[in-house]
């Protein structure tokens, strides 16, 4: 009898290590890389995507745009390794034409929209209308913005719908790579714009609110498989679990809209 017992226990002991190593052996690593906006919900939502798939998530953070060494184009330029691309959708969309992302994998996952922020403290400017920002803008002895999509916008269209380019040049700066929100909170700029949720995880600021509504610029974020991937699979999985219910409340939380059902493009 104890023989047929041992024999049982170790027959047990034996599937399940053979059903570990199939485990072990199906997880995949998939390997991402996010701009600043969708950063902190990505964050947050990834230790339960690990738990329930089993896959692991290497992370690599750069802007959607620019030339800095970390920028998600620079990276894949110098041949990074990546999976999963989460960027300012017209940037993914221009990674598309160039062949670096794979067309029909494209899926919009949030809307984000600009904010204004001051240092901590600090008197919050009235941003209630085009004209009261204008003023406030005009009134600043600096002012920054980001090096992707809320800046381009910022700098090239926004300053010359308030009729204020010129005033400008000399006051208000492109931020690369670093956080806009740290720069205010540092005391080296007195107001400064970027993404929702890129402003609200600094500390040292406050976030006077969102762009008026007549200059406001929505933005969407995106994702889609590169075309170097080797987990296309495991990163289209992740690609559905950042659109899922299950994913939605984070969303929220870090200052974006899900887009519902996660159009595509």
């Amino acid at each position: 009898m104890r023989f047929r017992s041992a024999h049982f226990r170790n027959l047990v002991l034996g599937c399940a290590a053979v059903l570990l190593l199939a485990g072990s052996a199906a997880a995949a690593e998939v390997r991402v890389m996010i701009s600043g906006g969708l950063t902190a919900a990505f964050n947050a939502l990834v230790p339960e995507f690990e738990r329930t798939t089993g896959n692991k998530v290497s992370t690599a953070y750069g802007p959607s745009m620019g030339t800095t060494v970390n920028a998600i184009p620079v990276r894949l330029e110098r041949g990074e390794p990546a999976d999963v691309l989460i960027m300012v959708g017209y940037a993914l969309g221009d990674l598309v034409k160039n062949g670096k992302v794979i067309a029909d994998s494209r899926v919009d996952l949030v809307k984000s929209l600009i904010g204004v922020a001051v240092k901590a403290g600090a008197p919050k400017p009235d941003i209630s209308s085009a004209d009261a920002l204008k003023r406030a803008l005009l009134a600043a002895k600096s002012i920054a913005y980001s090096d992707s999509a809320s800046g381009v916008y910022v700098s090239t269209e926004m300053f010359a719908k308030l009729g204020i380019t010129e005033e400008m040049k000399d006051k208000a700066r492109k931020i690369p790579a670093t956080p806009v929100g740290e720069i205010v909170a540092h005391g080296d700029a007195e107001i400064g714009f970027q993404q929702f949720s890129e402003l609200m995880p600094v500390q040292g600021i406050d976030i006077v609110g969102p762009l008026p509504s007549e200059l406001q610029k929505v933005t969407v974020f995106s994702a889609g498989i590169a075309a170097v991937s080797k987990e296309p699979e495991a990163g289209k999985a992740l690609i559905k679990f950042l659109t899922s219910p299950a994913a939605r409340a984070e969303i929220i939380r870090s200052g974006m809209e899900p887009i519902a059902n996660g159009g595509t493009n």
